[in-house]
């Protein structure tokens, strides 16, 4: 029998304030356990929750930038569960009303078509603490710095058809809430995770097949692989003649497998109510305005605008746009360029993106800056330089030597552009190879290559190549 695939995504985005979404208390990465949890986070009598206005300000960002819905109401819910790291015994969250409903994300599939994602909504909530395990044998430690952080949950329609589109949703996420400043995107400190909702039915069949829920996978290629497993499992499951358990699993990175953790709940079981301590959240339409004035260019008006102001191919675009860093670096290296588009976008994803990858360093960390790599390629399109001695310059700049012209003066680096000094070289060279002046006449042509090598062997790499390659031309037809 043919399957289908059926995926949703609830991304869990940790926003990027300082302080938790109903306390004053710090959001700070890496502190001591239990050192950044208050007496609200901890849930103890007689305290009262009172939500952060920047939490509000990020989630409608958001909606603006998926083409969604902010709501003017919205509420905060209990959603009631027993579990060591919740200390109230509820979390915080939206159920009914949440504050981001019905908006809609494209992305890019591998055959070169586009295909438009629904979000159902993205709710704000509080995060719960972290269970330990590793360290007390036998035991469970809880720290709860992350309890009260805030979340804002970003639930897909079930569009989804294989890990390959489950995997580009993610990153198109991932990439837009940098842009938006909403969240560092950061998935090794967890501020960045994905719950799987996957299930699939046979082709044609318009009911959805019983889903199990993949709890925090934090990487993308964790995501891929989970599904993959979790697709092979329940077919394999179906076409042995049992059925697809409503639950709730774990990915084992290790194993590369996912496993049971608890039978899957509804929304009942939760008894979700409107939470007393908390008034409707209601948004006017200034403060809604003000929001949308603030949106930045977004990754796909980017990716347009460096295609057609630049010349770029639409993947070269879309790899350059692909995080706000890398673009702005690109950008401001076309300004110091003097505008050349093409060659400096093929120098910032190749010998600039080879030595960062090589380093493990990010663009934001570049020992070359868009101004010094601006002023090299610089250098590359007046002529001073080839493009085989750019790569020595880049290798110096690199090091700290200082920026393209003190380089190319220290070093001599300057290519020869004099047509007459030029013409000697390959005159002597054509001289000391009759050999192979004479196969080329008889119509070896390639060996026009070897001709033109022995001429930048002997002016150190300095002649310049179009010159270079004219007077052989000519020489050689004597």
């Amino acid at each position: 029998m043919a399957w289908e695939t059926v995926i949703g995504l609830e991304i869990h985005a940790q926003l990027a304030t300082r302080s938790k979404i109903f306390s004053g208390a710090s959001t700070a990465y890496g502190a001591p356990p239990n050192t950044q949890a208050c007496a609200v986070d901890l849930g103890l009598p007689g305290v009262l929750p009172v939500l952060n206005a920047e939490v509000v300000r990020m989630a409608a960002k958001f909606g603006l930038a998926t083409h969604s819905t902010v709501a003017r109401r919205s509420v905060f819910a209990r959603k009631n569960y027993f579990y060591p790291d919740l200390p109230k015994g509820y979390q915080i969250s939206q159920f009914e009303l949440p504050v981001v409903q019905s908006g809609h994300l494209d992305i890019d599939l591998e055959d070169g078509t586009s295909k438009r994602i629904g979000i159902t909504r993205a709710h704000l909530e509080e995060d719960a603490g972290k269970s330990l395990h590793e360290d007390f044998h036998g035991e469970t430690g809880i720290d709860l710095n992350r309890a009260g952080t805030p979340l804002l949950e970003i639930v897909s329609e079930p569009d989804l058809r294989s890990a390959g589109e489950a995997v580009a949703y993610m990153k198109k996420i991932h990439t837009l809430v940098r842009y938006l400043e909403i969240c560092d995107g950061n998935m090794q400190e967890g501020s960045f995770r994905c719950d799987a909702n996957v299930s699939v039915r046979p082709v044609g069949q318009e009911a959805y097949g019983t889903r199990a829920e993949i709890k925090n996978i934090n990487s993308f290629r964790f995501v891929e692989r989970a599904i993959n497993f979790e697709v092979e499992r329940q077919i394999e499951l179906l076409e042995g003649g049992a059925t697809v358990v409503q639950e709730t699993r774990l990915y084992d990175a290790d194993r590369q497998e996912t496993r049971p953790m608890r039978s899957k709940e509804e929304a009942n079981d939760y008894r979700y109510f409107p939470d007393p301590d908390l008034l409707p959240l209601e948004l006017d339409a200034a403060f809604i305005d003000a929001v949308a004035a603030t949106l930045p260019e977004l990754p796909d008006a980017r990716r347009d605008r460096f295609s057609h102001d630049y010349g770029l191919s639409r993947y070269d675009a879309g790899v350059l746009t692909a995080s706000r860093e890398l673009a702005d670096f690109f950008e401001q290296t076309v300004e110091n360029a003097g505008g050349e588009g093409k060659l400096s976008a093929n120098w910032v994803m190749g010998e600039l993106a080879g030595r960062l990858n090589k380093e493990g360093r990010e663009i934001t960390a570049s020992p070359v800056s868009p101004a010094l790599l601006g002023g090299l390629l610089r250098r590359i399109s007046d002529g001073t330089i080839s493009g085989k001695i750019a790569k020595q310059v880049f290798e110096a700049i690199w090091a700290g030597e200082g920026d393209a012209d003190t380089i190319i003066e220290r070093k001599g680096l300057k290519q020869i552009t004099d047509s007459g000094a030029i013409e000697q070289s390959v005159r002597d060279v054509l001289a000391a190879n009759p050999g192979q002046v004479e196969q080329y006449k008889g119509g070896q042509e390639k060996l026009l290559g070897f001709f033109v090598g022995q001429v930048m062997k002997v002016t150190q790499g300095k002649a310049n190549p179009g010159e270079v390659n004219k007077i052989l031309k000519r020489l050689l037809l004597e």
